[in-house]
Protein backbone atom coordinates (compact mmCIF):
# COMPACT_ATOMS: atom_id res chain seq x y z
CA UNK A 1 0.00 0.00 0.00
CA UNK A 2 1.17 3.27 -1.25
CA UNK A 3 0.65 5.96 1.70
CA UNK A 4 -0.83 9.24 1.46
CA UNK A 5 1.13 11.91 3.37
CA UNK A 6 4.97 11.78 2.21
CA UNK A 7 7.33 14.01 3.32
CA UNK A 8 11.05 14.20 1.46
CA UNK A 9 14.10 15.49 3.15
CA UNK A 10 18.10 16.01 2.24
CA UNK A 11 20.20 14.13 4.38
CA UNK A 12 23.11 16.08 4.17
CA UNK A 13 24.34 19.42 3.03
CA UNK A 14 21.81 19.88 -0.01
CA UNK A 15 22.00 18.58 -3.38
CA UNK A 16 20.80 14.97 -2.68
CA UNK A 17 18.66 15.12 -5.45
CA UNK A 18 15.46 15.52 -3.69
CA UNK A 19 14.33 16.92 -7.24
CA UNK A 20 14.39 14.03 -9.01
CA UNK A 21 12.88 11.83 -5.73
CA UNK A 22 9.98 14.18 -5.83
CA UNK A 23 9.36 14.71 -9.44
CA UNK A 24 9.46 10.75 -9.61
CA UNK A 25 6.91 9.91 -7.07
CA UNK A 26 4.43 13.13 -8.14
CA UNK A 27 4.50 11.13 -11.72
CA UNK A 28 4.62 7.42 -9.91
CA UNK A 29 2.14 7.67 -7.29
CA UNK A 30 -0.26 10.32 -9.25
CA UNK A 31 0.04 12.84 -6.38
CA UNK A 32 -2.60 15.52 -6.17
CA UNK A 33 -0.73 18.14 -4.72
CA UNK A 34 3.24 18.56 -4.52
CA UNK A 35 3.86 21.15 -1.86
CA UNK A 36 6.87 22.88 -0.67
CA UNK A 37 8.62 23.77 2.54
CA UNK A 38 12.01 25.30 3.45
CA UNK A 39 13.89 28.90 2.59
CA UNK A 40 13.45 29.50 -0.59
CA UNK A 41 15.36 30.26 -4.09
CA UNK A 42 18.37 29.91 -2.24
CA UNK A 43 17.65 26.24 -2.93
CA UNK A 44 17.15 25.05 -6.58
CA UNK A 45 16.20 21.53 -7.75
CA UNK A 46 16.64 19.92 -11.02
CA UNK A 47 14.07 17.85 -12.65
CA UNK A 48 15.25 15.92 -15.87
CA UNK A 49 12.46 13.81 -18.00
CA UNK A 50 12.32 12.77 -21.81
CA UNK A 51 15.44 14.85 -22.46
CA UNK A 52 14.00 17.86 -21.14
CA UNK A 53 15.71 20.24 -18.23
CA UNK A 54 13.94 21.60 -15.54
CA UNK A 55 15.46 23.89 -13.05
CA UNK A 56 13.28 25.09 -10.17
CA UNK A 57 14.06 27.43 -7.50
CA UNK A 58 10.72 28.48 -5.98
CA UNK A 59 8.04 26.04 -7.96
CA UNK A 60 7.99 22.45 -6.59
CA UNK A 61 9.25 19.59 -8.15
CA UNK A 62 5.72 17.93 -8.64
CA UNK A 63 5.54 19.96 -12.27
CA UNK A 64 5.76 16.53 -14.34
CA UNK A 65 2.32 15.60 -13.13
CA UNK A 66 -0.18 17.98 -14.75
CA UNK A 67 -2.72 16.76 -12.72
CA UNK A 68 -0.88 17.95 -9.63
CA UNK A 69 -1.36 21.18 -7.56
CA UNK A 70 1.90 22.79 -7.06
CA UNK A 71 1.60 24.70 -3.16
CA UNK A 72 3.88 26.99 -1.20
CA UNK A 73 3.73 27.36 2.28
CA UNK A 74 3.52 30.24 4.83
CA UNK A 75 6.79 29.39 6.17
CA UNK A 76 8.72 29.69 3.03
CA UNK A 77 10.06 32.53 1.10
CA UNK A 78 9.19 34.45 -1.83
CA UNK A 79 10.85 36.46 -4.50
CA UNK A 80 7.95 37.40 -6.98
CA UNK A 81 9.82 37.87 -9.69
CA UNK A 82 11.55 33.96 -9.59
CA UNK A 83 8.09 32.65 -8.58
CA UNK A 84 6.59 34.78 -12.14
CA UNK A 85 9.01 33.62 -14.16
CA UNK A 86 8.99 30.07 -13.43
CA UNK A 87 5.47 30.25 -13.68
CA UNK A 88 5.47 31.57 -16.82
CA UNK A 89 8.63 29.97 -18.43
CA UNK A 90 6.95 26.07 -17.37
CA UNK A 91 3.46 27.39 -18.31
CA UNK A 92 2.09 26.66 -14.79
CA UNK A 93 0.33 29.34 -13.91
CA UNK A 94 -3.09 27.71 -13.45
CA UNK A 95 -1.39 25.13 -11.28
CA UNK A 96 0.02 27.21 -8.44
CA UNK A 97 -0.94 28.22 -4.98
CA UNK A 98 0.91 29.85 -2.50
CA UNK A 99 -0.08 31.05 0.44
CA UNK A 100 -0.46 34.61 1.28
CA UNK A 101 1.42 34.49 5.22
CA UNK A 102 4.91 33.76 2.81
CA UNK A 103 7.56 36.12 3.59
CA UNK A 104 8.51 38.59 0.56
CA UNK A 105 12.14 38.72 -0.48
CA UNK A 106 12.43 42.39 -1.22
CA UNK A 107 15.73 43.95 -3.79
CA UNK A 108 17.46 45.52 -0.46
CA UNK A 109 17.61 41.72 1.44
CA UNK A 110 19.31 40.94 -2.37
CA UNK A 111 21.85 43.28 -1.61
CA UNK A 112 22.53 42.70 2.00
CA UNK A 113 23.16 38.92 1.01
CA UNK A 114 26.06 39.68 -1.41
CA UNK A 115 28.14 41.85 1.09
CA UNK A 116 29.82 41.81 4.68
CA UNK A 117 29.86 38.48 6.96
CA UNK A 118 27.41 36.40 5.21
CA UNK A 119 28.94 36.63 1.71
CA UNK A 120 32.60 36.19 2.84
CA UNK A 121 32.40 33.78 6.15
CA UNK A 122 29.44 31.86 5.66
CA UNK A 123 29.19 31.96 1.42
CA UNK A 124 25.89 32.93 1.29
CA UNK A 125 23.70 32.61 -1.92
CA UNK A 126 23.18 35.49 -2.26
CA UNK A 127 19.88 35.53 -2.98
CA UNK A 128 18.16 37.85 -0.08
CA UNK A 129 17.23 34.60 2.23
CA UNK A 130 18.88 35.36 5.06
CA UNK A 131 17.81 38.93 5.20
CA UNK A 132 14.25 38.35 4.56
CA UNK A 133 14.05 35.60 7.38
CA UNK A 134 15.50 38.25 10.18
CA UNK A 135 13.17 40.99 8.88
CA UNK A 136 10.36 38.26 9.36
CA UNK A 137 11.56 37.55 12.73
CA UNK A 138 11.99 41.44 13.43
CA UNK A 139 8.18 42.02 12.08
CA UNK A 140 9.34 44.20 9.53
CA UNK A 141 9.23 42.36 6.41
CA UNK A 142 6.49 42.44 3.79
CA UNK A 143 4.13 39.34 3.35
CA UNK A 144 2.73 38.33 -0.42
CA UNK A 145 -0.64 39.37 0.76
CA UNK A 146 1.07 42.78 0.32
CA UNK A 147 2.28 42.25 -3.41
CA UNK A 148 -0.63 42.95 -6.22
CA UNK A 149 2.07 40.97 -9.01
CA UNK A 150 1.44 37.46 -7.13
CA UNK A 151 -2.03 38.21 -6.22
CA UNK A 152 -3.80 35.21 -8.51
CA UNK A 153 -2.04 32.62 -6.62
CA UNK A 154 -2.63 33.04 -3.17
CA UNK A 155 -4.91 30.60 -1.45
CA UNK A 156 -4.90 28.92 2.23
CA UNK A 157 -2.55 26.86 1.86
CA UNK A 158 -2.93 24.59 5.24
CA UNK A 159 -6.59 24.43 4.48
CA UNK A 160 -6.07 22.83 1.16
CA UNK A 161 -3.52 20.74 2.20
CA UNK A 162 -5.29 19.38 5.07
CA UNK A 163 -8.61 19.13 3.17
CA UNK A 164 -6.61 16.95 0.49
CA UNK A 165 -5.47 14.84 3.32
CA UNK A 166 -8.75 14.21 5.30
CA UNK A 167 -10.03 13.36 1.79
CA UNK A 168 -7.59 10.65 0.94
CA UNK A 169 -5.65 12.14 -1.26
CA UNK A 170 -1.86 11.72 -1.54
CA UNK A 171 0.43 14.40 -0.81
CA UNK A 172 3.88 14.97 -1.49
CA UNK A 173 5.68 17.64 0.95
CA UNK A 174 9.29 18.92 -0.50
CA UNK A 175 11.93 19.75 1.82
CA UNK A 176 14.63 22.15 0.66
CA UNK A 177 18.79 21.89 1.38
CA UNK A 178 20.11 19.50 3.53
CA UNK A 179 19.47 18.17 7.50
CA UNK A 180 23.02 19.22 8.89
CA UNK A 181 22.58 23.19 6.27
CA UNK A 182 19.74 23.58 9.32
CA UNK A 183 20.16 26.34 11.45
CA UNK A 184 19.60 24.30 14.70
CA UNK A 185 21.33 21.51 13.75
CA UNK A 186 23.76 22.21 11.40
CA UNK A 187 27.70 22.46 11.09
CA UNK A 188 27.00 26.13 13.13
CA UNK A 189 27.77 29.16 11.61
CA UNK A 190 28.06 27.26 8.15
CA UNK A 191 24.11 27.13 8.03
CA UNK A 192 20.85 28.55 6.36
CA UNK A 193 18.84 30.58 8.10
CA UNK A 194 16.32 28.15 9.68
CA UNK A 195 15.53 24.95 10.50
CA UNK A 196 14.94 22.99 7.42
CA UNK A 197 14.12 18.94 9.12
CA UNK A 198 11.04 17.51 8.94
CA UNK A 199 9.35 18.63 11.29
CA UNK A 200 10.27 22.41 10.39
CA UNK A 201 8.74 21.63 6.52
CA UNK A 202 5.68 20.12 7.72
CA UNK A 203 5.58 23.18 9.91
CA UNK A 204 6.26 25.60 7.41
CA UNK A 205 3.02 23.98 5.08
CA UNK A 206 0.72 23.89 8.30
CA UNK A 207 0.80 19.98 8.88
CA UNK A 208 0.59 18.98 12.04
CA UNK A 209 2.52 14.77 13.16
CA UNK A 210 -0.04 12.84 12.88
CA UNK A 211 -0.48 13.65 9.45
CA UNK A 212 2.50 12.36 8.31
CA UNK A 213 2.83 8.52 7.06
CA UNK A 214 6.42 8.30 5.98
CA UNK A 215 9.29 10.10 6.25
CA UNK A 216 11.68 9.81 3.00
CA UNK A 217 14.92 10.87 3.99
CA UNK A 218 17.48 11.18 0.53
CA UNK A 219 21.53 10.60 0.59
CA UNK A 220 23.26 11.00 -2.78
CA UNK A 221 25.85 7.96 -3.28
CA UNK A 222 28.49 9.94 -1.87
CA UNK A 223 28.72 13.66 -0.50
CA UNK A 224 28.50 16.97 -1.76
CA UNK A 225 28.67 20.95 -0.26
CA UNK A 226 28.50 24.00 -1.32
CA UNK A 227 30.11 27.09 0.17
CA UNK A 228 32.17 27.02 3.16
CA UNK A 229 31.94 24.64 6.42
CA UNK A 230 33.75 21.25 7.53
CA UNK A 231 32.87 18.40 5.32
CA UNK A 232 34.66 15.14 7.13
CA UNK A 233 37.08 13.46 4.47
CA UNK A 234 37.13 15.82 1.70
CA UNK A 235 38.61 14.83 -1.61
CA UNK A 236 40.54 17.36 -3.02
CA UNK A 237 39.65 18.60 -6.94
CA UNK A 238 41.42 16.32 -8.55
CA UNK A 239 40.45 12.90 -7.02
CA UNK A 240 36.79 14.40 -7.51
CA UNK A 241 37.20 14.75 -10.82
CA UNK A 242 38.35 10.96 -11.16
CA UNK A 243 35.84 9.59 -9.24
CA UNK A 244 33.31 11.56 -11.49
CA UNK A 245 32.21 13.66 -8.18
CA UNK A 246 32.85 16.88 -9.32
CA UNK A 247 29.14 19.41 -9.69
CA UNK A 248 28.04 22.69 -9.82
CA UNK A 249 25.13 24.03 -7.72
CA UNK A 250 22.04 24.61 -9.12
CA UNK A 251 21.57 28.29 -7.91
CA UNK A 252 24.45 29.53 -7.89
CA UNK A 253 26.41 27.66 -10.17
CA UNK A 254 29.80 27.16 -8.08
CA UNK A 255 31.82 23.80 -7.64
CA UNK A 256 30.27 21.39 -4.97
CA UNK A 257 33.20 19.82 -2.67
CA UNK A 258 33.22 16.14 -2.94
CA UNK A 259 33.52 13.49 -0.04
CA UNK A 260 32.70 9.80 0.14
CA UNK A 261 29.54 8.75 1.99
CA UNK A 262 29.10 9.30 5.67
CA UNK A 263 27.59 6.21 7.55
CA UNK A 264 27.48 8.50 11.08
CA UNK A 265 26.27 11.87 9.31
CA UNK A 266 23.77 9.39 7.48
CA UNK A 267 22.89 7.75 11.29
CA UNK A 268 22.10 11.16 13.09
CA UNK A 269 19.86 12.90 9.70
CA UNK A 270 17.85 9.35 9.88
CA UNK A 271 17.65 10.38 14.06
CA UNK A 272 16.57 14.31 13.22
CA UNK A 273 14.04 13.40 10.89
CA UNK A 274 12.53 10.33 12.36
CA UNK A 275 12.95 9.08 8.77
CA UNK A 276 11.38 5.89 8.12
CA UNK A 277 12.46 4.74 4.59
CA UNK A 278 15.68 6.23 2.27
CA UNK A 279 16.37 7.51 -1.02
CA UNK A 280 19.67 7.44 -2.71
CA UNK A 281 20.53 9.01 -5.38
CA UNK A 282 23.39 9.00 -7.97
CA UNK A 283 24.22 5.16 -7.82
CA UNK A 284 25.49 5.24 -11.09
CA UNK A 285 27.87 7.63 -10.22
CA UNK A 286 29.12 5.59 -8.39
CA UNK A 287 28.77 2.35 -9.64
CA UNK A 288 28.96 3.27 -13.73
CA UNK A 289 27.48 -0.19 -14.84
CA UNK A 290 24.40 0.48 -12.70
CA UNK A 291 23.31 3.63 -15.29
CA UNK A 292 19.49 3.45 -16.53
CA UNK A 293 18.74 0.32 -14.40
CA UNK A 294 15.49 0.14 -13.03
CA UNK A 295 15.28 -3.13 -11.20
CA UNK A 296 17.24 -4.15 -7.85
CA UNK A 297 17.90 -8.15 -9.12
CA UNK A 298 19.54 -6.24 -11.86
CA UNK A 299 22.04 -4.10 -9.95
CA UNK A 300 25.60 -5.35 -10.08
CA UNK A 301 27.00 -6.96 -6.69
CA UNK A 302 28.80 -4.20 -5.39
CA UNK A 303 26.26 -1.90 -6.05
CA UNK A 304 23.71 -4.08 -4.14
CA UNK A 305 26.08 -4.43 -1.00
CA UNK A 306 26.60 -0.64 -1.17
CA UNK A 307 22.65 -0.25 -0.72
CA UNK A 308 22.64 -3.38 1.93
CA UNK A 309 24.99 -1.93 3.97
CA UNK A 310 23.18 1.38 4.44
CA UNK A 311 20.19 -0.64 5.22
CA UNK A 312 21.35 -2.52 8.10
CA UNK A 313 23.86 0.78 9.32
CA UNK A 314 20.80 2.51 9.76
CA UNK A 315 17.81 0.31 10.51
CA UNK A 316 15.36 1.52 7.62
CA UNK A 317 14.49 0.20 4.23
CA UNK A 318 16.30 1.97 1.14
CA UNK A 319 13.47 1.99 -1.23
CA UNK A 320 14.02 4.24 -4.04
CA UNK A 321 17.44 4.74 -5.94
CA UNK A 322 18.46 6.55 -8.44
CA UNK A 323 20.27 5.36 -11.13
CA UNK A 324 20.46 7.84 -13.38
CA UNK A 325 19.59 12.13 -14.07
CA UNK A 326 16.07 11.14 -16.07
CA UNK A 327 12.98 10.81 -13.63
CA UNK A 328 12.39 6.79 -14.28
CA UNK A 329 15.95 5.95 -13.94
CA UNK A 330 15.11 4.79 -10.69
CA UNK A 331 14.72 1.60 -9.10
CA UNK A 332 11.26 1.46 -7.04
CA UNK A 333 12.04 -1.35 -4.21
CA UNK A 334 8.31 -0.16 -2.20
CA UNK A 335 5.90 -3.03 -3.08
CA UNK A 336 8.81 -5.68 -2.76
CA UNK A 337 10.19 -3.94 0.47
CA UNK A 338 6.30 -4.61 1.80
CA UNK A 339 5.49 -8.23 0.68
CA UNK A 340 8.90 -8.88 3.19
CA UNK A 341 7.37 -7.27 5.77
Amino acid sequence: MIKLTMVVIGGFFGDEGKGKIVSYLAMKDSVAATVRGGVGPNAGHTVIHQGKEFKLRMIPSGILNESSKLMIGPGVLVNPNVLIEEARKYKLEKRILVDPQCAVIEEKHILQDKQGYLKSRIGTTGTGTGPANSDRVLRSGKILNEIESTSSFLADIPLEVNRLIDEGKQVLVEGTQGTFLSLYFGTHPYVTSKDVCASAICSDVGLGPKKIDEVIVVFKAYVTRVGSGPIKNELTDQVASEYGWKEVGTVTGRARRAAPFDMDLAKRAVMLNSASQIAITKLDVVFPEVAGVTEFRKLSNNAKKFVEDIEVSLGIPVVLIGTGAEAFHTVDRRKEILAKN
